[in-house]
């Protein structure tokens, strides 16, 4: 096979994956706007996989079944159970790549480098449930506007990942000192262990609890001065509607007839205006019970692997097997986070388990040098 039918074979299952994922996506979005968005992106990647289909069929070459990739499936499954905007950040890096693949191609590959980046900016502004180029134009006039929510996967993803090193580098940092000859026994460790899980969830509740806390007071203030922006400057804010219509594929007269009309009655107004131009649901602005209670969970859940080992287990054996443990455990999450980010699942693996050994090993010296010390 020539290497250039490689390379068409290629960007049709890297397009028939991005139309598979976009259908599932729009099927699994309860908004009606984004959901319609992430049809038009489907449509634009089956036209570019027809591209490449016809070219390859001329060519005389065989063509695979048209079957997600096993990173697909996983995408829409999370999107599923999570809501979309979970799976958003893997998906935006992806069209960015595909972008760069397409300029390096160049020929016919060429002018779909600027389609893709034009997906790019619909999933950049897809957190806020409006155009980008919309909400970039109005947040340029009224730069008191902030926003921006991390998705629950990432946060779950660091809650665990936090959890099971900085536990794992105490218990190794008090491990160290008892080798130095300080005399640490297992059952210090198990203790030692369990302080840290518990001291460590607890200030990760707390923090996110006061960071939710005070994001939903700042969000709420934004609402609030939009109300009386509303009640103040009427026509201002029939402006920024009207370009959001604008923005959204309308005609300038019907911008201007449709914002009117949503004039007449302030709340709805509102209510657009909190959505479209702020990116909030007015409705669901996060909950701090809530974020400290799945933080505290996440975090217990990795700072509870390198404690378990020390139930059973005495001495080095005890020490060797958390290591191990936490080892497995951080190299499944950097395996999970590659595979869903579309990059190689060991390149991720092997950093996060790198850096992970750096941290403890770190720390295993820092308390074996303070041990010898004290001793």
């Amino acid at each position: 096979m020539a290497p250039r039918t490689d390379v068409w074979l290629q960007n049709l299952q890297d397009e028939r994956d991005g139309a598979a994922l976009y259908e599932g996506l729009a099927a699994a979005e309860k908004n009606g706007d984004r959901a319609a968005s992430f049809a038009d992106l489907a449509r634009g990647e089956r036209r570019h996989a027809a591209v490449w289909l016809g070219k390859l069929e001329k060519e005389g070459v065989h063509i695979p079944p048209d079957r997600p990739s096993s990173r697909v499936r996983t995408l829409l499954w999370l999107a599923k159970r999570l809501g979309t905007d979970a799976v958003i950040p893997y998906i935006v890096a992806n069209e960015a790549g595909d972008a760069d693949k397409y300029a390096r191609q160049g020929a016919e590959a060429a002018p779909m480098a600027a389609e893709e980046r034009a997906h790019q900016v619909v999933l950049t502004g897809m957190g806020g449930d409006r155009p980008l180029e919309a909400r970039a134009a109005i947040a340029t006039r009224e730069r008191w506007h902030r926003g921006g929510r991390g998705g629950s996967l990432r946060a779950a993803i660091f809650g665990v990942n936090d959890g099971l090193l900085s536990n794992l580098s105490l218990v190794l940092g008090v491990a160290g000192a008892g080798a130095a000859g300080v005399g640490v026994e297992s059952h210090t460790l198990l203790v030692t262990g369990f302080a840290g899980l518990l001291a460590g969830s607890f200030s990760m509740a707390v923090g996110e609890f006061t960071s939710v806390a005070s994001q939903r007071d700042i969000l709420a203030r934004q609402v609030d001065l939009e109300r009386r922006e509303l009640a103040e400057a009427p026509e201002e804010e029939a402006a920024e509607l009207a370009l959001i219509f604008q923005q959204k594929g309308l005609s300038p007269d019907q911008a201007a007839r449709i914002a009117a009309e949503l004039l007449k009655n302030p709340e709805h107004a509102l209510d657009t205006l909190v959505r479209e131009e702020l990116g909030l649901d007015p409705d669901d602005l996060g909950s701090p019970w809530g974020a400290a209670s799945s933080s505290f969970a996440t975090f217990a859940l990795g700072a509870t692997i390198p404690v378990i080992p020390f139930i059973f287990l005495r001495g080095t054996t005890a020490v060797l097997v958390a290591a191990a443990a936490a080892g497995v455990v951080l190299a499944g999450v950097g395996g999970l986070v590659g595979f869903l980010a579309g990059t190689p699942a060991w390149k991720s693996a092997a950093r996060m388990v790198g850096l992970a050994a750096l941290a403890a090993s770190a720390t295993w010296a820092v308390g074996r040098l303070l041990g010898a010390a004290v001793g």
